[in-house]
């Protein structure tokens, strides 16, 4: 059991890591059997971690056909942000609000603005190839940021239905940072929440937190939208929505 287990959560890690990075594309499908061979895995470990998917939001059933990568769609991507933007902006604050009282607080978020520091100054100095290499760098430092403000968050509620929804949004970084302009836009947008939570500065925090999903959401709609991005079908451009 222990072993059956083991693979799955490697078969699970594994899927979900091809759909977050978009290398398994919106609304491919998703062949137990095929799947199976292609990780060295029997049906069981694939479909218990089709399943977990799902549940994640991560994965779609659709009737008569079998289980596809979730579609994304203009509607979809709106409702989400317009949920973070709920969320995100208060767990910020918050703590800088506890950092105000306790120092413990910020140190994550002062060694990450450090890190920020560094990576901006050695990021403007490549040449575009490069820059575009170095984005994994960057992927790295808000998922720390968005991870910190988790752990630090004293609203057990609050964090963990942000820490539920970390799936749909790093899927959704790969399109929101299209292009280094977009990066460091986002980077000086990052810097802005890192300074205010440092100084325990929350409604600084609520707002530089609420500017940077608005921004995003703009970059991804402008992506999406974008003749350059061949989604195909595969992405539901429910523009009205």
């Amino acid at each position: 059991m222990a072993r059956a287990t083991g693979k799955s959560e490697a078969v699970y890690e594994r899927l979900k890591g091809d759909i977050e990075s978009l290398r398994m594309r919106p609304g491919a499908k998703l062949s137990e059997v095929q799947l199976g061979e292609e990780l060295g895995a029997s049906r069981t470990p694939v479909r218990e971690a089709i399943r977990r998917l799902a549940r994640e939001g991560l994965v779609d059933f659709v009737p008569g056909e079998v289980a596809r990568v979730a579609a994304i769609s203009l509607g979809g991507v709106r409702a989400l942000f317009e949920f973070r933007m709920l969320l995100e902006p208060r767990a910020a604050a918050s703590v800088a609000t506890a950092g105000s009282a306790d120092e413990r607080v910020l140190a994550p978020f002062r060694e990450l603005l450090e890190r920020l520091d560094v990576f901006d100054e050695s990021f403007r100095a490549l040449d575009p190839a490069a820059q575009a290499g170095s984005y994994q760098e960057f992927y790295g430092i808000t998922e720390a940021f968005d991870q910190a403000v988790i752990a630090a968050c004293r609203n057990p509620y609050l964090a963990r239905t942000i820490h539920d929804l970390r799936s749909q949004t790093v899927r959704l970084r790969h399109l929101s940072h299209s292009g280094p302009r977009r990066m460091l836009t986002s980077l000086e947008e990052h810097r802005a929440m890192l300074k205010a939570v440092t100084h325990g500065d929350a409604q600084a925090a609520e707002a530089a937190g609420r500017h940077h999903l608005a921004q995003t959401l703009q970059a991804l709609i402008d992506s999406l939208t974008s003749q350059d991005l061949t989604f195909g079908t595969d992405v539901q451009l429910d523009v009205a929505g």
